[in-house]
């Protein structure tokens, strides 16, 4: 039987980490609603470029950006945190992607990570990662985004690949977010609709009787692509952070709630041993006074 000094000492410790897990809930959830803004911010933007380019997708049939070729590889960027604790997020994200039927019925198809954890499950069940981009920061800064976005571009236009496809969180509020796998490219109004779908926004297709680019054509189809991948990037970035600290803020009270129930525990087990004890020593006290009085 476990002593009560025991007792005391798995209780405290219990205790001491049910204040670090209660910290962490705290900041997770600040943070959440930070990454929650900038998220829902950039969806406005996002349509609008998307709105742009599928009004006008006939005006530039030929260009690059829309335009297949000849190859049958299939690029998949996979999303997915740094840092664990935050429940089962990177593992849905990963499941949705090997688990799809685009996936397993390509025959040709290469992987590219963003996150620590995504490369970790990826070479744990053998796939190769082709590009790994880790601890990209959170405060997103322009290297970072350039990196990832001409890493994207190059790619496609190099004329490699037939699709580049994302699988990223779909972050709806603090309780609900989804994994959602989406074409990047080649340009079509399917894309669009992959997009513009998961953000649950009225989306409006309009034809325009004729449309001025200034300064040329060619400039203004690559000045427009160019952002919105950078655009589609940070707007998928920051819904995973969002639904990170989401998850971590969740995970994070379901521990502080546990641990306040198995302090209940302890403490109602310390609390019987303790009136045993002292219910053992009265019952000897009785004994020798009757052992004496006879």
């Amino acid at each position: 039987m476990v002593s009560l000094l025991d007792l005391k000492k798995q209780i405290t410790g219990i205790k001491n980490t049910q204040k670090i897990t209660k910290a962490m809930q705290l900041v997770a959830a600040s943070k959440m609603q930070q990454f929650q803004k900038k998220a829902l911010a950039t969806r406005d933007y996002v349509t609008t470029l998307l709105n742009i380019l599928s009004n006008n997708l006939e005006s530039f049939s030929d260009c690059s950006y829309n335009v297949k070729t000849d190859s049958k590889k299939i690029m998949y960027i996979l999303y997915s945190s740094d840092k664990g604790l935050c429940g089962s997020l990177n593992t849905k994200l990963f499941n949705t992607l090997t688990r799809s039927k685009k996936w397993q019925d390509a025959k040709e198809k290469e992987l590219v990570v963003i996150g620590k954890k995504a490369f970790n499950l990826a070479k744990a069940k053998n796939i190769e990662v082709k590009k790994y981009f880790e601890a990209i920061p959170e405060k997103l800064d322009l290297d970072s985004i350039l990196n990832v976005s001409d890493f994207i571009i190059t790619s496609y236009l190099s004329g490699e690949y037939a699709e580049i496809c994302i699988i990223a969180p779909h972050y709806v509020n603090s309780f609900t977010t989804y994994p959602v796998v989406k074409t990047l490219l080649p340009f079509s109004n399917e894309m669009v609709k992959d997009h513009v779908g998961h953000m649950e926004i009225e989306f409006a297709k309009k034809k325009a009787d004729f449309t001025i680019f200034e300064p040329s054509q060619e400039e203004f189809i690559d000045s427009l692509f160019e952002n919105l991948i950078k655009s589609l990037f940070i707007q998928d970035f920051l819904q995973l952070k969002a639904a990170e600290y989401s998850s971590r803020m969740i995970a994070m009270k379901n521990a502080t709630d546990s641990a306040a129930k198995i302090v209940d525990e302890k403490t109602l087990i310390m609390n019987k041993a303790r009136q045993a004890a002292i219910t053992q020593e009265i019952a000897e006290l009785a004994g020798a006074k009757a052992a004496m009085e006879n």
